[in-house]
């Protein structure tokens, strides 16, 4: 097996379990994709891109649908939530810190923590400013992607 921790992989969806979903990765080996890690519909026969997350000592695949690594991450989730309030007419979100996870996976098929950690950096660039019932663009004209 010449796969290692964070390659890029072809997935196919081959059943749901009780942990996740069963993959074929680069149509050659078995994996797993766990609930935890997934953001979006997902059905059998479905095909994607994935990353290898984990490979076990048992040789079981963990794998997951986002690159690993806070750095590989952390820019597209940022990107993610600017262009989400880039969009937004009023140039702010209804989503905080506080919203819940459900709320804020469906909104941005990303995690709570995914989340909490691009608006870190935001603030930290004094790009946005966080109230208790929002999320706000410093100033929207100076931030387009």
């Amino acid at each position: 097996m010449d796969l290692q921790i964070g390659d890029k992989v072809n997935l196919i969806i081959e059943k749901e379990t009780p942990l996740g979903y069963t993959v074929l990765i680069n149509n050659e080996f078995e994996g797993l994709l766990y609930h935890d890690d997934v953001y979006q519909e997902m059905a059998v026969d479905m095909e994607g891109i994935g990353f290898i997350k984990k490979i076990r000592e048992d040789g079981l695949i963990d794998v997951s649908l986002r690159p690993q690594g806070f750095l590989n991450v952390i820019d597209t989730d940022v990107e993610t939530v600017l262009a989400l309030l880039n969009e937004s007419p009023n140039g702010y979100l209804l989503l905080t810190d506080k919203s819940t996870p459900e709320t804020i996976r469906h909104h941005l098929n990303m995690s709570k923590k995914s989340y909490k950690k691009a608006l870190g950096i935001l603030y930290k660039q004094k790009v946005i400013t966080i109230t208790e019932d929002k999320v706000e663009l410093v100033n929207k004209n100076n931030f387009d992607l």
